[in-house]
């Protein structure tokens, strides 16, 4: 594996990790939100899921753009 490819994957890792950090802590400190929060989005309609995915997932592109240039 190059060292470009290496570099990529331990991003890529350590991303992964710090969402396991960030769950854990969560779960940890306020279960019972979390279970509420898990409970209420069975409720709520799929399209407002996809929706709310959606502009996660390009903030997050946009904030990753911003720190990495």
């Amino acid at each position: 594996m190059a060292r470009h490819d290496w570099l990529l994957m331990r991003d890529l890792l350590t991303a992964l990790a710090l969402i396991l950090v960030i769950e854990g802590i969560a779960y940890a400190l306020v279960p019972e939100i979390l279970k509420r929060l898990a409970a209420q989005t069975t409720r709520t309609p799929a399209q407002a899921l996809r929706v709310g995915g959606l502009i996660a997932a390009v903030l997050g592109v946009i904030l990753v753009w911003i720190l990495r240039r």
